[in-house]
Order: C-alpha cells, then sequence, then structure tokens
C-alpha cells in the first residue's frame, strides 16, 4: 500500500495521513516513508500517541541515534532529548537553524513529537535549503562552492546560560572539550539525492573561513535572511499528537517563541547522518 500524502507547500512539507507510527515498520514501509522525506524533506503526522520509547524505536529503524550533550534525556529512553520549557529557556530555538551542526556528522534528521502545548502559539517552520540555493544568482553559487564555514555549539549554548550551576558547567566544558569549532563547506550536496544546498545556518555558523571578518559576517547576514524567505518554507501549527520527521541535512527550522508564560513540551529524538561534501 502507498503512503497517503497531502502537499502543505511548494518548497516542502507533506502530511502522511492515517499512519501509525507506534507499530514497528516493514521493508516497504520504511523505505516509502524515506523516499517521502527526500521528496518533501519534512513530514507530519497527525494523532499518534507514542510513548518515548516508540518515538526512540521509530526513530531508530532510519540510522543510529543521537544523545545530546547539553538538554536532559527522557528516563525512558535515552536518546530522546526534552525540550521544556520549564526547565531550559529555549529562546534560542527561536531562530532559523540545523540542528547539531557542531559535530563532524551532523544528523540525517529528526523526529519531534508534542507532548505539551500551549492553547496559542509555539508553532514551528521549516525551509528548505535546496529551494534557497535554487533561488541564488550563479555568479553568487560560483563564490559560495568554494567556501566552507565554522560551526561552534557556543553560539547556541553559551556558558552564562547552560552554566549556572556547578553540575552544568562541569557538562558544558566537557561538552566544549568533545565539540571544538569545526568546518563544514557553506554548500552541502545531498549524499542520497545529489541536490544541492546552502549549510550554514544562525544557531551554530559563526564564520566565512575563506574571507575576512567583515566580508564573511556581511555574506553570513545576506545568506541567513536569504534562507528565511517564505518562499522557500511551511509553517506548522502543532496539535496533541502531532509528530514531525524532517531531512536535517536539507533544512532550517526556527521555533516560534510566542507564548510566554505558557509551557510547552517537546520530545526529540535525532538520528545521525555522515559528514557534509
Amino acid at each position: 500500500m502507498s503512503l497517503r500524502l497531502t502537499r502543505l507547500a511548494p518548497a516542502l512539507g507533506a502530511v502522511v495521513e492515517d499512519f501509525d507510527l507506534s507499530q514497528p515498520l516493514n521493508e516497504l514501509a520504511r523505505n516509502q516513508i524515506h523516499q517521502a522525506l527526500l521528496r518533501y524533506q519534512v513530514l507530519f503526522f497527525r494523532g499518534q500517541d507514542l510513548s518515548p520509547v516508540q518515538q526512540r524505536d521509530f526513530a531508530a529503524q532510519f540510522g543510529d541515534l543521537h544523545t545530546h550533550p547539553i538538554y536532559p534525556q527522557h528516563p525512558d529512553a535515552r536518546q530522546v532529548m526534552v525540550l521544556d520549557t520549564d526547565a531550559y529557556d529555549l529562546k534560542d530555538n527561536a531562530i532559523w537553524h540545523t540542528d547539531v551542526t557542531f559535530i563532524e556528522t551532523p544528523p540525517l534528521g529528526a523526529v519531534l513529537a508534542a507532548r505539551q502545548l500551549p492553547e496559542q502559539g509555539g508553532d514551528t517552520l521549516w525551509a528548505s535549503s535546496f529551494a534557497a540555493w535554487d533561488a541564488l544568482s550563479e555568479r553568487l553559487k560560483t563564490l559560495l562552492e568554494g567556501l566552507s564555514a565554522t560551526h561552534d555549539f557556543t553560539k547556541t549554548f553559551p556558558l552564562k546560560r547552560f552554566g549556572l550551576t556547578a553540575a552544568d558547567r562541569e557538562k558544558w566544558e566537557q561538552t566544549r572539550r568533545d565539540n571544538p569549532p569545526l568546518s563544514h563547506p557553506v554548500v552541502r550536496t545531498h549524499p542520497e539525492s545529489g541536490r544541492k544546498g546552502l549549510f550554514v545556518n544562525a544557531g551554530f555558523t559563526t564564520e566565512i573561513n575563506e574571507l575576512p571578518e567583515e566580508e564573511g559576517a556581511a555574506l553570513l547576514a545576506f545568506l541567513f535572511a536569504h534562507q528565511a524567505r517564505p518562499e522557500f518554507g511551511v509553517r506548522w501549527r502543532w496539535q496533541a499528537g502531532d509528530v514531525a520527521f524532517w531531512d536535517n541535512r536539507s533544512t532550517t527550522h526556527y521555533a516560534v517563541d510566542d507564548y510566554r508564560p505558557l509551557r510547552r513540551i517537546m520530545h526529540r529524538a535525532t538520528i545521525l547522518g555522515d559528514k557534509p561534501v
């Protein structure tokens, strides 16, 4: 049986209709979801009732899972990260970012489940890095293809906000030792589709290595603004039981921070990827 898919926007995004993520996938279903992910870049599933263990097990069918070095882990499934606004100030998610690009093999994708939602607000936006690349001029593309950029976890996780207790400071310092700044290409070729996309993000990219500081900063500012153009994106209004599965190699996303002081809890399982080229 083929997946029932409803496209959401021209650039990316589709809803998978009437699909139960709590059950193990057979090979056909796994391949269909995988192909849909490559085509639509972010998939949405309504009406799910996943436990953290089931969420972990679904994500693990697509690759090895990452354990986040800063955010807390769920006690039932340590590979599931807990994003709870009562525990952490998550304002740094309210920027366009690609997850965990501060490691050598950034995630292939992520599975995000809504656990507790505010009455209004708390939407998430995704944008296609392919669409952003395709819209650039040929002259700028030629320049960008020869460049690399530095990614640093401290840009989103500064010590002054994530080292408030002795235990948190120790965790932060260990993460710093384990994850020094590293470089990725500014333009990434997707390892499966072969499509090119921008691979810089406001969450972790700090500089362009081959340019003087001021020139690099100006170029990054342009690219960050360019990626956020609405025609490259889709906006998702969460409902209880929703799950999103996105290709982290070809998208950026933005968690809208418009619901304070209400509480929002999300669980994320993150699938490791490969070294960008």
